[in-house]
Protein backbone atom coordinates (compact mmCIF):
# COMPACT_ATOMS: atom_id res chain seq x y z
CA UNK A 1 0.00 0.00 0.00
CA UNK A 2 1.42 3.51 -0.98
CA UNK A 3 0.84 6.46 0.80
CA UNK A 4 0.51 10.04 -0.22
CA UNK A 5 1.55 10.49 -3.83
CA UNK A 6 3.60 7.18 -4.01
CA UNK A 7 2.53 4.69 -6.15
CA UNK A 8 2.09 1.10 -4.79
CA UNK A 9 5.79 -0.78 -5.36
CA UNK A 10 7.66 2.91 -5.13
CA UNK A 11 9.50 1.78 -2.25
CA UNK A 12 10.47 -1.42 -3.81
CA UNK A 13 11.12 0.02 -6.92
CA UNK A 14 13.75 2.68 -5.30
CA UNK A 15 15.64 -0.38 -3.82
CA UNK A 16 16.13 -1.76 -6.77
CA UNK A 17 17.10 1.38 -8.61
CA UNK A 18 19.47 1.63 -6.00
CA UNK A 19 20.70 -1.99 -6.37
CA UNK A 20 20.94 -1.60 -9.79
CA UNK A 21 23.01 1.59 -9.59
CA UNK A 22 25.18 -0.43 -7.04
CA UNK A 23 26.29 -3.32 -9.13
CA UNK A 24 26.67 -0.64 -12.36
CA UNK A 25 29.54 1.30 -10.23
CA UNK A 26 31.63 -2.38 -9.50
CA UNK A 27 31.26 -3.69 -12.83
CA UNK A 28 32.76 -0.07 -13.99
CA UNK A 29 36.18 -1.38 -11.47
CA UNK A 30 36.45 -4.62 -13.00
CA UNK A 31 39.53 -5.64 -14.63
CA UNK A 32 39.88 -8.27 -17.22
CA UNK A 33 42.19 -10.37 -19.16
CA UNK A 34 45.71 -11.56 -17.43
CA UNK A 35 46.87 -11.21 -14.66
CA UNK A 36 50.35 -9.49 -14.97
CA UNK A 37 54.07 -10.55 -13.82
CA UNK A 38 54.71 -7.27 -12.67
CA UNK A 39 53.30 -4.44 -11.32
CA UNK A 40 52.52 -1.68 -14.05
CA UNK A 41 53.57 1.23 -11.48
CA UNK A 42 56.39 0.47 -9.79
CA UNK A 43 57.69 -2.60 -11.70
CA UNK A 44 57.66 -5.04 -9.03
CA UNK A 45 57.37 -8.80 -9.45
CA UNK A 46 54.08 -9.60 -8.33
CA UNK A 47 53.63 -12.88 -6.31
CA UNK A 48 51.86 -15.65 -8.75
CA UNK A 49 49.38 -16.13 -5.73
CA UNK A 50 48.26 -12.54 -6.08
CA UNK A 51 47.63 -13.42 -9.73
CA UNK A 52 45.99 -16.65 -8.87
CA UNK A 53 43.84 -15.23 -6.28
CA UNK A 54 42.75 -11.73 -8.46
CA UNK A 55 42.04 -12.60 -12.20
CA UNK A 56 43.34 -9.60 -14.06
CA UNK A 57 45.33 -7.98 -11.39
CA UNK A 58 47.92 -5.51 -12.24
CA UNK A 59 49.13 -3.29 -9.03
CA UNK A 60 51.25 -4.88 -6.54
CA UNK A 61 50.14 -5.13 -3.04
CA UNK A 62 51.59 -1.81 -2.00
CA UNK A 63 50.66 -0.28 -5.03
CA UNK A 64 47.17 -1.53 -4.52
CA UNK A 65 46.57 -0.69 -1.28
CA UNK A 66 47.85 2.98 -2.26
CA UNK A 67 45.50 3.33 -5.15
CA UNK A 68 42.50 1.71 -3.19
CA UNK A 69 43.41 4.78 -0.12
CA UNK A 70 42.64 7.16 -3.11
CA UNK A 71 39.19 6.10 -4.03
CA UNK A 72 36.25 7.89 -3.33
CA UNK A 73 33.51 6.20 -1.93
CA UNK A 74 30.63 6.82 -3.27
CA UNK A 75 28.58 7.09 -0.26
CA UNK A 76 24.76 7.26 -2.24
CA UNK A 77 21.62 9.72 -2.14
CA UNK A 78 18.42 9.32 -1.13
CA UNK A 79 16.16 9.20 -4.15
CA UNK A 80 12.71 9.67 -2.57
CA UNK A 81 14.00 12.61 -0.59
CA UNK A 82 12.32 12.38 3.20
CA UNK A 83 8.33 13.55 3.90
CA UNK A 84 9.56 16.39 5.69
CA UNK A 85 11.49 18.00 2.71
CA UNK A 86 8.67 17.26 0.60
CA UNK A 87 6.39 19.32 2.90
CA UNK A 88 8.47 22.43 3.00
Amino acid sequence: MAGGFAKDGAVQDQIDANIQDAVSRARINLVEGESLTHCEECGEAIPMARRAAVAGVRLCVGCQQAQDEKTVHFTGYNRRGSKDSQLR
